[in-house]
């Protein structure tokens, strides 16, 4: 395993021979200490700058009722640079006064694309007219904050930067690539994963998506940063819709992730999943639409996991606290309990796997090239810390490695591996005992069961509700009577943050992965979320949009006289 080594005159010796071997590293150094340079001279010289280049492979590929509609591998080279000038103290990205959008006010990032061979002089010529035009865009953004500094409306207590130990960590070139072999193994899959719905009249559609891409990410800093790492990952999606007997639209999804493309699920895994996701389509068709519903519930270990990350983790992100357009849920509960005393909730991007599964949220280093450190905010229920990325807030003058961002995007502070604990747990069954009992005391009929969900989105900003929203995609009804367990559809749950924390009971003794890709203002970052099921008190859902499709007057090739009897039923004609 390669070092972590604070800079220092020995490390850039040693390191001198592994780095000269690489040579778009070379390029982006000398150009970076070159530019850096040549600006000190300016009116406003910088006092920091860092380049991000990311050197991408991907693969795209999708299918439809049995037939390949797209099968793409290409490659691409992206460039951001990063110029700050003033000080750590004020800088050009202080937040404006009176901007309800000022988190993104002073955000001059951009993604240029690179030449793919290692031309010195070609490559160093882009990112010459790049960081010409970074640092016009940084100048003007200084003088308005300048401007308003002038005019003392600027808070000047917190530091705008912070002040870190630069990072060297190399890791060798891979010769890890999509190889000819594994997209035809994949095209030949991913049209078996949508052939059996072809005959299906109630199938509105069925298209699976796969993607994949292979990253050498480098980053390098006039503080002495100089930092490579390799990323892959793989996604699978198989995304069906269906008309049921109501003649309502339902939307069903299953997703695998993975490190690479061929750590993803066997084909004779895939094919089992399917029969899964076939006998879940037709009792889905039967099912009865959910009226709105205020009562007990039970989430999965992995709806949990979703569940936690948009109403939790998005508002431990420290810079939101910085904002004055964020709701900042969490800027006076630290030291004060936020969930039951036996819930422990950390964040750790040296983790790689759990269980045998790998974890999305894996880093070494974040984009702002500082080493991910583990963070535990929660201890026995009290709120202890943030994720932070070197943006100062009041409390946290230092960065603990969750600065992160899309290629593109101005690095925030984000979440990477949440893991949830808890000191005493439940068994599947002792959960739905406490459910039924809940009922019981709230003289309702029945309760929910989460099962399987495909994502959310939590609104954090104070110039809208507070709320989250989850999309469940397998819900069921648990009856009070003993009635078996009942499948329902069009539920979405709902509620603001704190009255839901609230109501959390007890956690369940199994744990689920969710992995998946946070989209937030720094763009898109893979995520994970390690969780047990959870048993709430009192949930609040309500219906999700109900689509409809007529159906066209011919009827659909290759569908038998039996199936278009089905159509004019469903139809009610």
């Amino acid at each position: 395993m390669p070092k972590v080594i604070s800079l220092i005159i020995i490390a850039i010796i040693s390191f001198t021979n592994t780095f000269s071997q690489d040579t778009l590293l070379t390029i982006i150094t000398e150009e970076l200490n070159r530019e850096f340079e040549v600006l000190k001279n300016e009116e406003f010289p910088p006092y920091y700058m860092d380049y991000k280049v990311e050197d991408a492979e991907y693969l795209s590929m999708s299918s439809t009722f049995g037939s390949l509609i797209r099968s793409k591998k290409y490659r691409n080279r992206a460039f951001v640079p990063n110029i700050r000038i003033g000080s750590y103290k004020f800088d050009n990205s202080h937040l404006l006064e009176d901007d309800m959008y000022n988190e993104y006010s002073n955000d001059n990032s951009r993604a240029i694309p690179l030449p793919l061979d290692n031309k010195a002089l070609a490559i160093k010529k882009e990112l010459w007219k790049a960081t010409d035009w970074a640092y016009v865009s940084t100048v003007n953004a200084y003088r308005m904050v300048l401007d308003q500094k002038n005019d003392s409306k600027v808070d000047t207590l917190i530091a705008d930067f912070s002040k870190e130990k630069p990072n060297v960590y190399y890791e060798a070139i891979t010769d890890i690539k999509i190889d000819d072999d594994e997209i035809k193994k994949w095209e030949k899959q991913l049209k078996e994963l949508t052939a059996p719905f072809v005959n299906d009249s109630l199938i509105i559609s069925a298209d699976a998506y796969l993607s994949a891409s292979i990253k050498r990410n480098y980053f390098v800093s006039t503080e002495g940063s100089s930092i490579v790492q390799n990323f892959a990952n793989a996604q699978l999606y198989v995304v069906v819709l269906v008309k049921d007997n109501q003649g309502n639209i339902t939307p069903y999804n299953k997703s695998y992730n993975a490190k690479s493309i061929d750590k993803l699920p066997s084909r004779n895994q895939l094919l089992s999943d399917l029969n899964n996701v076939l006998n879940t389509l037709e009792l889905l068709k039967q099912a009865q639409n959910a009226k709105p519903f205020t009562g007990p519930a039970i989430l999965s270990a992995s709806a949990a996991g979703v569940f936690f990350h948009e109403i939790f983790g998005h508002r431990i992100e420290g810079h939101r606290l910085k904002s004055n357009s964020d709701g900042q849920t969490f800027k006076d509960k630290t030291n004060q309990e936020v969930l039951p005393k036996t819930f422990n909730v950390s964040f750790d991007p040296n983790l790689v796997n759990f269980d045998t599964i790998n974890l999305n949220g894996h880093y070494k280093f974040d984009d702002e090239g500082i080493s991910g450190k583990k963070v535990s905010v929660v201890n026995n229920g009290i709120l202890t810390d943030f994720l932070m990325s070197r943006s100062p807030i009041n409390s946290i003058p230092n960065s603990n490695g969750h600065g992160r961002a899309q290629i593109g995007k101005k690095a925030v502070s984000r979440q990477s591996n949440m893991v949830i604990e808890t000191t005493k747990s439940f068994t599947d069954a002792e959960l739905r005992k406490k459910l039924i009992k809940e009922c019981k005391k709230q003289k309702k009929e029945y309760g929910y069961y989460f099962d399987e969900v495909i994502g959310g989105f939590t609104i954090t900003n104070r110039y809208m509700p507070n709320v989250f929203n989850i999309s469940p995609t397998k819900v069921y009804k648990i009856y009070v009577d003993g009635r078996p367990d009942e499948l329902v559809k069009g539920v979405g749950l709902i509620g603001t943050p704190l009255a839901m924390f609230s109501m959390i009971d007890a956690a369940g003794d199994t744990k689920a992965v969710f992995n998946g890709y946070c989209g937030a203002e720094s763009g898109s970052v893979p995520v994970s979320t390690i969780a047990p099921s959870i048993f709430v008190k009192q949930i609040e859902t309500q219906l999700m949009p109900v689509e409809k499709i007529e159906i066209p007057l011919l009827p659909r090739p290759g569908i038998s006289d039996k199936n278009k009897l089905e159509i004019i039923k469903a139809n009610g004609l």
